[in-house]
């Protein structure tokens, strides 16, 4: 059996429960050395097999799947954050399925949620924002025609990118070429819920030099949206003259 297990966005102890319980049963665990961190192989018992993914290819990483799988031994395959977002594990699926391998996954915590956490920020305010897209800005891979980035900031709503610290000079003009305004709030997140977490406010037309200035070229996620801002309506959940399936809301004085 195979577990698809996300490692959280960082910090050791942001893996679930579950996640955590199978790491220690592992015989197999292949995690990606670049984006997740080491100390997650602390849950390992004595004796398990280790393989850093990061120098492999996709057919050498179902290779070592296979072999564990024909011995009998259960494979923990150990991404970064929440392996759905970017996590290339689609593809490793569907060669199991091909070779009759069973697998599940394990959901974990997204960067995106470690980069709010951060910031100490909520993604959706009351007319501020209700939609958050999470995307990256086109590089060696590229994005649907109809996902280029300058599409995606004609919302203005609240946006993150992944994959995208290197190419800000790229991404800053793209956003200000949708509804983005120079003076937009901004933030790049370095290594979220990680020891060594760094949080850079600035604005969208400064995005690019703030990274600079900061040596910041990967590991980070860029936050852009009036939710960073100080603005925003209170929640109609909690105002008492809001009446919903658990509350009478109480009715206005008249003076």
């Amino acid at each position: 059996m195979v577990h698809f297990v996300g490692a959280g966005s960082g910090a050791a102890d942001l893996i679930t429960v579950r996640g955590a319980r199978l790491l220690e049963q592992a015989d197999v665990i292949i995690y990606a050395g670049s984006l997740v961190n080491p100390a997650l192989l602390d849950y390992a018992k004595e004796g398990c097999e280790i393989h850093d993914s990061a120098g492999m290819t996709l057919e050498e990483v179902i290779a070592v799947m296979e072999a564990a799988e024909a011995e009998g031994k259960t494979t923990v395959r150990l991404h970064t954050g929440d392996p759905s977002l970017y996590g290339a594990h689609r593809e490793q699926m569907d060669l199991l399925d091909r070779a009759g391998i069973g697998y599940d996954v394990v959901p974990g915590v997204s960067s995106f949620s470690g980069a709010a956490a951060a910031l100490k920020a909520e993604y959706t305010l009351p007319n501020v924002s209700q939609s958050v897209i999470i995307t990256r800005m086109e590089g060696r891979t590229p994005v649907p025609d109809g996902e280029k980035l300058r599409l995606m900031a004609q919302h203005g709503c609240t946006m993150v990118l992944f994959l995208s610290t290197g190419l800000l000079d790229r991404a800053q003009e793209e956003l200000l070429a949708g509804a983005y305004e120079p003076d937009t709030p901004a933030a790049i997140v370095y290594k979220a819920t990680w020891p060594d977490e760094k949080v850079l406010r600035c604005t969208v037309g400064t995005l690019a030099e703030t990274a600079r200035r900061a040596g910041v070229k990967s590991t980070a996620l860029v936050t852009i949206g009036g939710f960073l801002g100080s603005s925003y309506e209170r929640s109609c959940l909690y105002d008492p003259s809001f009446t919903h399936g658990f509350r009478k809301g109480e009715q206005p004085q008249r003076g």
